[in-house]
């Protein structure tokens, strides 16, 4: 009966119950869409006076609100997006592509269209960083591989500074984006130490200080130098750091990746590779080096940063990052490890990067000889230096030979002066015969790999520096023994005889080497006069070899080889007592004088004033010659 009564109770008052009901659920779907808009809407409409006071910068609100968590009333930073009644930010648009040129037939803007502006930056920055470099028109190749690796690797948000206005137009024309510096430079190699380069130092730091304020993180390069893998990851990994910079350290402070040991660190700090925040701290040093370096024309730009950087060093920012708070105490800073942001010591010297097991993220052209020659010639036994195609297929086509050296040469006794010059003369005797067969086939020297046993510096050392993961023997740069821009130089012919082009030793395993070339091969073997199938003839063996009787004269050599004139390479099997030498003695005085100025010095014997001993490419034509410095300043000279 009561449940009866109760049912009754309902049905009378179910109109009443709906009307309820259906106001609840009204109300809970109402109150769900403005919630779920608010939540999952970053962009919708939003209509409220709060929302409506924010300024279109206003990106990110602080609210003191309650915690949806029980456990916390902390105040929360809520991030939302922008009202509909507020201008939409634009997206930022794609970088323009790199190498695009410019339609056929347009013109050249003018020259204030590459006047260095925040907008001009702005279209080349990612990620709120740009990579700049620059130079003048001389340095053409070292900046299009500079830009051609950074390219390769997918890396674009870079600017090349143009000093002078024959650059500018040579980058526009080739799709690198490009700004003018107004320096209004000479366009050729203006050498370094030069006032000229000095000038150029200055230019570099009126420039990081003009590019700071406009708010964007700068990774700063010279043009000698080469990426080899993105460094912006790693940059990234130090996010409290206001500046980052190179260094000329050549003993290793760190084993792996992490930035040097700055207590370690004793060697200068490198300018040719850094990255600028651009923090209070970071411009506060900019603008002093700009203003010490303008007052006084003296100071080199490297050494007017070391001087201020130093100015005090410690403490360490934190345990873990390997930061340290430098120049006013305030700036934090960081040495990027010399084994993989390498100098040319620890790259082509020591190769630290291959012995720790690391991968190198550049190469800076530094400890070298030979001006630029000498650094073009590095990178492109690195194999990292862009040449165009015609490079590897010279005209005249290539002679090159396998090196023969004795064992006890290379590996037996103590590694000093006299057994580093007994391995680098047998050696040298070997280019010189060389030398003269290139030059009388009119071919291009590919240069064999050099063995050392003593590095080369500009001070006294006790053949390689003390902590150094320099190996005895070691494979060193040509700029060691030879003076490669020599080697280069346009010599007048009526004095020298004919130029003699040379190339890398790692020419045929580039990988731009191409296969048309490395399939027009002869093989040379030299062999003894008399001997089976030893005679003078053009004719080859069924396995395309050319039998050679050694000691052979010019007359023998210009009859076999002028039927070979159409193979690109021609390889020796060795060159000792390949050439008996030339006929014509004029020629011959003239080829004498050219080669004779092409090596260089050895530096430097320790506590000995002067310390550098002079190669001589003909130190066997001397009885009784030694690997000693000049003993009076009389005999201070080449020997030419």
């Amino acid at each position: 009966m009561a449940g009866n009564n109760a049912l009754k109770e309902v049905t009378t008052s179910r109109p009443l119950f709906l009307t309820i009901y259906a106001t609840v659920i009204v109300g809970i779907l109402v109150s769900s869409f403005y919630v779920f808009s608010a939540v999952f809407s970053g962009s919708n409409s939003v209509s409220s006076p709060w929302f409506s006071s924010l300024s279109p910068s206003d990106d990110v609100v602080r609210a003191s609100s309650p915690s949806f968590n029980d456990a916390s009333n902390s105040s929360h930073e809520v991030v939302i997006g922008s009202a509909s009644n507020l201008p939409s930010r634009p997206k930022k648009a794609p970088l323009s592509p790199i190498w695009k040129a410019p339609p056929p037939g347009s013109e050249m803007p003018p020259l204030e269209t590459f006047r260095l502006t925040k907008e001009l930056v702005q279209q080349r920055v990612k990620d709120n960083v740009i990579i700049v470099t620059f130079g003048n028109f001389a340095f053409m190749d070292f900046i299009l591989t500079w830009v051609k690796h950074l390219s390769d690797m997918g890396v674009e948000n870079f600017l090349v500074g143009a000093m002078d206005t024959k650059l500018v137009e040579a980058l526009y024309w080739k799709g690198v984006p490009v700004f003018d510096m107004g320096s209004h430079m000479s366009t050729i190699d203006v050498g370094w130490g030069t006032p000229t380069f000095h000038k150029m130092g200055r230019e570099k730091v009126i420039l990081i200080d003009s590019v700071l304020p406009f708010g964007f993180e700068l990774l700063m390069c010279d043009t000698d130098m080469v990426w080899l893998k993105n460094p912006l990851p790693y940059l990234a990994r130090f996010p409290e750091a206001d500046v980052l910079t190179s260094t000329d350290q050549v003993s290793p402070t760190v084993v792996d990746d992490r930035l040097d040991d700055w207590k370690l660190a004793g060697a200068a700090y490198n300018i040719g590779i850094f990255h600028w925040r651009p923090t209070a701290p970071s411009m506060k040093l900019a603008r002093e080096w700009k203003e010490l370096l303008l007052s006084d024309e003296k100071i080199w730009d490297q050494n007017g940063f070391n001087d201020l950087v130093r100015r005090q060093l410690g403490p360490p920012v934190d345990e873990d990052s390997g930061l340290v708070y430098a120049y006013d105490g305030n700036l934090k800073l960081g040495l990027l490890p010399a084994s993989i942001f390498c100098s040319g010591h620890t790259y082509f010297v020591q190769a630290s990067y291959q012995q720790l097991k690391l991968e190198p993220y550049a190469v800076h052209t530094t400890f070298q000889y030979a001006g630029t020659d000498g650094k073009r010639h590095r990178l492109r036994e690195a194999m990292v230096f862009y040449d165009p195609p015609e490079y590897y297929d010279a005209q005249g086509g290539f002679l090159t030979f396998k090196p023969s050296i004795p064992k006890n040469l290379m590996l037996e006794g103590a590694h000093n002066v006299d057994s580093h010059f007994a391995l680098v003369n047998y050696q040298m005797k070997q280019i010189h015969t060389a030398l003269a067969i290139a030059s009388l086939l009119g071919r291009t020297l590919v240069m064999p790999p050099l063995w050392c046993r003593l590095d080369r510096l500009w001070f006294g050392h006790p053949g390689v520096l003390p902590g150094t993961l320099t190996r005895q023997p070691f494979v060193c740069p040509l700029d060691h023994v030879f003076e490669i821009h020599l080697m280069l130089k346009d010599l007048p012919e009526e004095e020298y005889g004919p130029g003699i082009n040379i190339r890398e030793y790692s020419l045929f395993d580039n990988p731009a080497m191409s296969q048309q070339v490395k399939d027009s091969w002869l093989d040379v073997h030299l062999c003894v006069q008399g001997s089976k199938g030893c005679e003078v003839s053009n004719g080859t063996t069924q396995a395309g070899i050319l039998k050679l009787p050694k000691r052979s004269t010019e007359e023998t050599f210009k009859t076999i080889f002028s039927s070979f004139k159409d193979k690109k390479v021609i390889q020796f099997s060795s060159m000792q007592e390949a050439f008996l030498g030339f006929t014509d003695k004029k020629r011959e005085e003239k080829f004498r004088k050219r080669v004779k100025i092409y090596p260089g010095i050895w530096c430097c014997v320790e506590n000995k004033t002067p310390g550098h001993i002079y190669y001589d490419m003909y130190w066997d034509e001397k009885p009784g010659w030694k690997a000693i410095p000049p003993q009076t300043p009389e005999e201070d000279h080449p020997p030419f």
